[in-house]
């Protein structure tokens, strides 16, 4: 959808390649691919490659703010969040999920992490949910002004469950050309 509002003749990507190369949007003229081709799948492929990178790798900020495993401040938050949030913090403890997801999900991997975290989240029931914001918030609260660690513990959970659920949603979107079509259809004719 931005592609198709933000870009057409006057597009500025189209603009720059035309400057940038000194080449008219329909060069070559009657061949198969030309520069508005050219910016048109650039945009389409920065604006899909942007989003998954950028809720990636918000998601791997989001546990890098957390206490690093093998220190002896991660290993007692590790073994906190592991009593608050019973087996359901199996999906994200470091041994079960450490160099290997975060390394994949570096090559490309966008969904491997997303699907951990929600996993987690899924599992906990509200009285879990309550004690992982605890322990969370608790490790955060040192770092800032903010009043009371399970404020933080929250806004952490909330922010990596929807930071996940956006990384899901961006692997879905190579795959849901035909869905959008039979939205708007539907939508147009209701």
């Amino acid at each position: 959808m931005i592609i198709r509002r933000f870009l057409d003749d006057d597009g500025e990507l189209a603009q720059y390649l035309v400057q940038q190369l000194n080449t008219p949007l329909d060069w070559p003229e009657g061949g198969g691919l030309n520069t508005g081709h050219v910016a048109k799948i650039a945009s389409a492929a920065a604006c899909d490659v942007s989003y998954n990178q950028a809720a990636n790798g918000h998601l791997a900020d989001l546990f890098a703010a957390l206490p690093l495993p093998g220190t002896p401040e991660g290993d007692e938050f590790w073994s906190a969040l592991e009593n608050a949030g019973g087996t359901a913090a199996l999906y994200i403890d470091p041994g079960n999920m450490g160099g290997p997801f975060f390394d994949r999900l570096v090559r490309g991997d966008e969904a491997g992490i997303a699907d951990r975290v929600l996993s987690f989240l899924a599992e906990l029931d509200d009285q879990q949910r309550d004690a992982v914001t605890k322990v969370i918030g608790d490790a955060l609260a040192h770092d800032t002004l903010v009043a009371g660690g399970r404020y933080l513990g929250q806004l952490w959970l909330r922010d990596a469950e929807t930071t996940a659920w956006h990384v899901l949603l961006a692997r879905r979107r190579p795959h849901q050309a035909d869905d959008r079509k039979r939205f708007l259809q539907a939508w147009g004719n209701a």
